[in-house]
C-alpha cells in the first residue's frame, strides 16, 4: 500500500480538509480528510456535566469500565448506549441493546431509535429515584427525553446526544487506544474487548501473534485446568492468522494454538513459571483475580 503525498484535486465539503490518499493496484481509492472541529450540542454539554457530577458521586470500585483518570477530567464520553439509574445502593449504568456513535445518527432510523427509548424509559421506571435524582443533578430534560416518541431527524439528535446514549465512561486508551499500547472499543470487537473488563489479571488477553500482528486468545478449560492450549478469538484481517480464524468460524471449529506456541506463552506468563517452555502445567498463584482484585484462596 502506498500513500500518495500529493492532495486531490477535486472539491470537498467547506468543512472537511484534504490530507491525502491511501491506493493499491487494484482499481479503488480511499481519501484521507481531517475531521472538522468537532461541535458539542447543547444535549451532550448536558449530558456530560450530568455524567461528571454522577461519576463524582461513585466509589472507585463502583464504575464500569476501569478506574479513575488523573484528572478526573480525563474521562471520555462514549457514545456507546449508556443507561444510568439510580438504584438503592448508588449509580449504575447499563448498556443498551445498541449504542449510536455520533456519526450513525445520519444513517439512523428514527423508529428504530424510538426502540431504543422504549427500553430506557422501561429500565429507568424499575428505579424510580432515577428522575428525581438526575433533575437533582440538573438533568432535567431526562424525563422529557424518555416519555417523547423520537420520528424524526431532531429526536435522533437529541437521543444521540442524551445522556441515555452518549456517556459511557472511559479512559482513552479503553475508548480509542490501539495496540500494542491498550485497545479502544473503537477498533476491537466488543465481545472480545469487553473481556478486559472482567479477565483475571495474569491472563494476558491481546497478544503478538508470529507475523507481528496483534489478536486475541483465550484458555480452552477453566483456571487451574493445567491445560495451557488458547483459543484465537480475533485475529486483524489481513494478518496470516485471519484466513485460519475465518474458516474454523466457517466450519463451527475452533482455531486453537499449542501450549508451547508464543501465543500461548504469552497469554500464561503471569500464571506459569518465568523461563517455561510450555502453558501448561500447574497454577502459579501471584494472588490476582478478576477485576484488579487480590485472590485470597492461595
Amino acid at each position: 500500500m502506498t500513500r500518495a503525498g500529493t492532495v486531490a484535486a477535486d472539491r470537498t465539503p467547506d468543512t472537511v480538509e484534504p490530507g491525502g490518499v491511501l491506493s493499491e493496484n487494484h482499481p479503488w481509492r480511499i481519501r484521507l480528510v481531517k475531521h472538522p472541529k468537532r461541535f458539542e450540542s447543547p444535549f451532550f454539554q448536558a449530558a456530560k456535566r450530568t455524567a461528571h457530577r454522577i461519576l463524582d458521586e461513585m466509589d472507585d470500585a463502583d464504575l464500569p469500565y476501569g478506574p479513575r483518570p488523573v484528572p478526573p477530567e480525563h474521562w471520555e464520553m462514549h457514545h456507546g448506549g449508556s443507561l444510568w439509574v439510580r438504584t438503592a445502593g448508588g449509580w449504575r449504568m447499563y448498556r443498551a441493546r445498541a449504542g449510536i456513535e455520533w456519526s450513525m445518527q445520519f444513517c439512523a432510523e428514527p423508529s428504530r431509535i424510538d426502540r431504543l427509548r422504549r427500553d430506557a424509559a422501561e429500565l429507568v421506571a424499575g428505579f424510580p429515584d432515577t428522575l428525581p435524582a438526575l433533575a437533582e443533578l440538573g438533568y432535567e430534560e431526562a424525563e422529557e427525553l424518555l416519555r417523547t416518541p423520537i420520528t424524526d431527524a431532531d429526536g435522533v439528535e437529541a437521543w444521540t446526544d442524551s445522556l441515555f446514549n452518549a456517556c459511557v465512561p472511559m479512559s482513552r486508551g479503553n475508548h480509542q487506544g490501539i495496540l500494542p499500547k491498550v485497545p479502544g472499543e473503537h477498533h476491537y470487537p466488543w465481545p472480545v474487548k469487553g473481556a478486559d473488563f472482567f479477565r483475571y489479571d495474569d491472563f494476558q488477553l491481546w497478544v503478538t501473534l508470529p507475523d507481528g500482528t496483534h489478536g486475541a486468545v483465550v484458555p480452552v478449560d477453566r483456571r487451574g485446568s493445567g491445560d495451557g492450549h488458547v483459543r484465537l478469538v480475533h485475529a486483524p484481517e489481513g494478518s496470516e492468522a485471519a484466513d485460519t480464524l475465518a474458516e474454523a468460524q466457517e466450519h463451527g471449529l475452533m482455531a486453537v494454538l499449542p501450549p508451547n506456541s508464543s501465543a500461548a506463552l504469552q497469554a500464561f506468563a503471569g500464571q506459569i513459571e518465568p523461563g517455561q517452555r510450555t502453558a501448561s502445567g500447574p497454577l502459579v498463584r501471584r494472588g490476582v483475580r478478576g477485576n484488579g482484585q487480590r485472590d485470597r484462596a492461595r
